[in-house]
């Protein structure tokens, strides 16, 4: 046997006879994301879109079939009176939410409003609404809607393990609504009139009724969504415990309550009327739908950022929304009007998933329904007043001078907003699944 014969064959008994070393296992793979398109999130994502849709015709048919026939002061009115009544029962329907399920309340206050549309869609369809008939069926309107909304909030931890995700498609919903509702009402509204657009909202409240009473919810759902027993007033005086106990929450309201009565609540009277004359009814709802098309960008920029300090960024986020009353105020032409609200549409979507999300993930779900009505009340309050005053205050100012003001109390609110040490340290909360019970905040907000 040769020398190299010699070598080889002690190089195969060495592997033969030596134990082999298993090689490394792969590294695990980063957990995927929980699941969001189950059965429960389908039916409510198809609620919420389909309602959004006909909700998103609603300001464009007031501003544009009740201005017709009513002027400013008349769409301010109307508006002023659905935001109102919301304002004065939301409370309520916080804590008939936690009592017997946000699903019941919602699936009852869209049948009520399937009512009221339907019954608006009528009276279009005979002729010339009275005043009072608007301003009454916007009462019962914005009854149900005090009803509905603080479930909103409330479903999305039982539906969906990833509330940031979540809110982030539900605004996507909501951005194509907005997208498709208001340039389907200024071309319904020009071709068959109000009544058609009132007619299709009662649709969407029925579908939307529909499919929220097919969800199902499990049994530790069903027990952490309704709560019974315990006086009206021990409920109130909790839930406004748990909301007065975040700095961050009511900071961020009481900045709201100023948004609305500076910006929020004149903005649609007062660009209806301004880029209405300028440029025609077309040109508003083209306007609205391009507010949409920002939407729809910020829900998906929310879906992909998940920044530290949520709230923080989400005020940096909102100040471009001063562009949207800025652009109408300085009648600019219609590239940039369209453009700024874009921009504004952008801002809006992506503060609002953000502060959906803090709310959803801080706050314990045995009373996330009341919360949300105080901060809802909160909020909307000051919107009321807005609307309502819009008509009033064009006698001492120009709709443009008022928009400038608008655009200055956007811009000092983020300036707020960033300098409030409870909004601006307000970390990122972690889902843990369907029921995140979250962590009270302290008095400094966590």
């Amino acid at each position: 046997m040769t020398t190299d014969q010699t070598r080889t064959r002690l190089r195969q008994q060495t592997r033969q006879h030596t134990p082999t070393t298993p090689t490394d296992p792969p590294a695990p793979r980063p957990p995927a994301g929980p699941p969001l398109w189950d059965r429960r999130f389908t039916l409510y994502f198809t609620a919420r879109t389909v309602s959004l849709v006909g909700d998103a015709m609603m300001p464009v048919a007031a501003a544009l079939a009740v201005g017709a026939l009513y002027g400013i002061s008349g769409v301010g009115i109307v508006l002023g009176t659905w935001t109102g009544t919301v304002v004065a029962l939301v409370l309520f329907g916080g804590v008939l939410a936690d009592r017997i399920g946000a699903r019941r309340m919602m699936v009852g206050a869209d049948l009520a409003r399937v009512l009221t549309q339907g019954a608006l869609a009528a009276a279009f369809f005979a002729g010339t609404p009275p005043l009072w008939l608007l301003v009454t069926m916007a009462a019962l309107a914005g009854a149900a809607t005090a009803m509905f909304q603080p479930g909103v909030n409330g479903m999305v931890p039982l539906i969906a393990r990833d509330p940031q995700r979540a809110n982030a498609t539900l605004k996507v919903a909501d951005a194509l609504a907005q997208l498709l509702g208001p340039a389907l009402a200024g071309l319904l509204i020009a071709v068959t009139g109000a009544g058609t657009v009132y007619a299709i909202d009662a649709g969407t409240f029925l579908l939307s009724a529909l499919c929220l009473a097919l969800i199902r919810l499990t049994p530790a759902d069903a027990a952490s969504s309704a709560r019974r027993g315990g006086s009206l007033r021990r409920d109130l005086r909790q839930g406004w415990h748990e909301f007065r106990a975040r700095t961050w929450m009511w900071a961020v309201i009481l900045i709201w309550v100023g948004y609305g009565v500076l910006l929020f609540g004149p903005l649609v009277p007062l660009a209806s009327a301004l880029v209405g004359e300028r440029l025609g009814p077309n040109a508003y709802g083209l306007a609205v739908s391009f507010l949409g098309v920002g939407t729809v960008l910020g829900g998906l920029l929310a879906l992909r950022l998940r920044p530290a300090r949520p709230l923080a960024a989400g005020a940096v986020a909102m100040a471009l929304y001063t562009v949207l009353p800025l652009c109408v105020a300085l009648d600019t032409g219609l590239p940039v009007l369209l453009a700024g609200h874009v921009l504004g549409g952008a801002a809006w979507a992506f503060w609002s998933v953000m502060w959906a999300t803090s709310v959803q993930t801080h706050t314990p779900p045995a009373v996330l329904n009341r919360v949300t009505a105080y901060e809802l009340a909160g909020s909307v309050s000051g919107i009321a007043l807005g609307q309502i005053l819009a008509g009033p205050a064009t006698a001492l100012a120009s709709p443009q001078r008022l928009l400038l003001v608008s655009a200055g109390a956007c811009l000092a609110g983020c300036v707020a907003l960033f300098a409030t040490p409870a909004i601006r340290t307000l970390r990122r909360a972690a889902p843990t699944g369907g029921h995140e019970p979250g962590t009270p905040d302290g008095p400094d907000g966590g």
